[in-house]
């Protein structure tokens, strides 16, 4: 069954294969936009290290901060919009090979096998139709879109009180907006790095049970990888990443309002040079994910391409 998420990212079946999607160019211009944010912000950075002024330095620093993450969420929102793109021109070619593989199979034996086999890709199912999916397909493909908006809208949220925390440098009031500051940002980086993780998720789930539809079209035995030790460990390190990322910003909420939110100034910068690593921890692990992810794509098209070969040389 399909959801209204996934009508957003599968075509009809009618669609021509060879027709072209406006993702790349959208992702493109998304990109573009985002390094322009990053080349502003190195701009500001030259300035304030070449000025006199203590003060004007670090108002600088402030809100240039804001809009470095600003340009890494923004170019992550391009990533996920490119990888909307592939999913569509994924299920797009679905739908070429069932008419294509077709015609270039010879006769088999219309044996149809179930059970488990050994492949050279790691283990895989036998079946007479297409799998259901797992539990984690089902997620990703539910929360790769609320995921990457609610991203963005943090890390635009952290852009806005970075400007609050530019103003009100060397005071309690900009030690705050500047904790307000990291911890929204990262928490939307944290977001958009999980969504893109989710994209990745819903186009190993699309290749599953594409390749799955294509072989059952074809009244064969559907082989199928077993999800295989990289895709654990890619959803594990996915798992810790928004965790840690999650708990950052809880840390900074404790920085903002502990103490009855009376914190002097050195025990704001003291949270915060350890609160600093921790963000970057979170966001190394959901990129490690994002690792594992592909290379668990590589591995299942391997599969499926060796599948295809079988097909038209044994019609099994």
């Amino acid at each position: 069954m399909t959801t209204r998420l996934d009508a957003i990212t599968r075509p009809k079946s009618a669609s021509d294969y060879k027709a072209t999607t406006r993702h790349l160019n959208i992702g493109y211009g998304v990109a573009v936009l985002g390094l322009m944010m990053a080349l502003i912000t190195l701009i500001a950075n030259i300035a304030a290290a070449n000025t006199s002024d203590p003060k004007t330095a670090a108002e600088t620093l402030a809100w240039s901060f804001g809009l470095t993450t600003m340009a890494f969420g923004t170019i992550k929102f391009a990533i996920g919009i490119v990888l909307i793109g592939i999913l569509i021109r994924l299920w797009l070619r679905v739908e070429s090979v069932k008419v294509g593989l077709g015609e270039l199979k010879p006769d088999g034996d219309g044996n149809v096998q179930t059970g488990k086999i050994k492949t050279s890709h790691g283990a895989a199912t036998t079946s007479a139709t297409v799998p259901n999916p797992l539990p984690i397909h089902k997620m990703a493909r539910t929360l790769w879109a609320p995921m990457l908006v609610m991203g963005y809208m943090l890390v635009f949220a952290g852009l806005i009180v970075s400007f609050v925390w530019s103003a009100n440098v060397g005071t309690r009031t900009g030690a705050g907006a500047q904790a307000w500051t990291a911890g929204l940002q990262f928490l939307g980086e944290g977001f958009l790095l999980a969504g893109i993780s989710f994209l990745l998720g819903s186009i190993l789930a699309s290749l599953r049970e594409g390749g799955g539809q294509v072989q059952e079209s074809l009244g064969l035995t559907v082989k199928t990888l077993m999800m295989p030790t990289s895709a654990k460990v890619f959803v594990g390190l996915m798992v810790m990443g928004v965790m840690l990322a999650m708990l950052q910003f809880v840390l900074y909420l404790v920085v903002i309002y502990g103490e009855g939110g009376n914190r002097t100034l050195q025990s704001f910068q003291a949270w915060l040079a350890w609160l600093g690593p921790l963000r970057e921890i979170s966001l190394g692990l959901l990129l490690a994910g994002v690792v594992m992810a592909l290379v668990t794509i590589g591995n299942v098209l391997s599969f499926q391409f060796d599948r295809i070969k079988e097909i038209v040389t044994t019609g099994n």
